[in-house]
């Protein structure tokens, strides 16, 4: 499964974007959105923030789970208590005839993405990356919808990503 990570600020404004794969199962890490879709990342996961917005005031969870799916790609959400939106854009693998037959593969994250288990392991890296966000935004140098370049936090998102994705 391919994963595109963004944060986007209270202004809707891009702080931080991050795209990984899969490291269950037997993956390498490296996403796998082909080429000619790639630069549509950001254009699907901004177009979700509508829908996002809507079903904010709806329920008093951070956690939003899928709020959207933009053809094979599924959008999930989590809300920070300063308006801060984590969207995740994970595209499913095609799963090809021989693991298809498989019954251990028809359960894993990467073959059903709105699985009890797949809603799970989202929301774990949600809650770690959120972790992140605040010691990150405690640096007394950060103000508000500032961009976020530190290598650390680019490195603990990742590892977050190779932990529970």
């Amino acid at each position: 499964m391919s994963y595109y990570f963004a944060i986007v600020g209270t202004q809707d404004n891009p702080l931080f974007e991050h795209e990984f794969g899969t490291s269950k199962q037997g993956g390498d890490g490296m996403s796998r959105f082909n080429e000619a879709a790639r630069h549509m990342n950001q254009f699907i996961l901004h177009s979700s923030l509508d829908i996002v917005e809507e079903v904010q005031w709806g329920t008093s969870q951070m956690y939003l789970k899928h709020v959207d799916k933009f053809f094979n790609n599924f959008i999930s959400c989590y809300i920070t208590a300063g308006n801060i939106k984590f969207l995740l854009l994970h595209q499913p693998t095609t799963p090809n005839s021989a693991a298809a037959a498989s019954s251990r593969s028809s359960t894993s994250i990467a073959a059903n993405p709105t699985s009890p288990q797949t809603e799970e392991a989202v929301r774990n890296f949600f809650v770690e990356v959120y972790e992140n966000w605040a010691k990150t935004i405690m640096n007394p140098f950060y103000r508000v919808n500032m961009e976020v370049r530190s290598p650390v936090f680019r490195q603990r998102v990742a590892a977050a990503g190779r932990k529970y994705l």
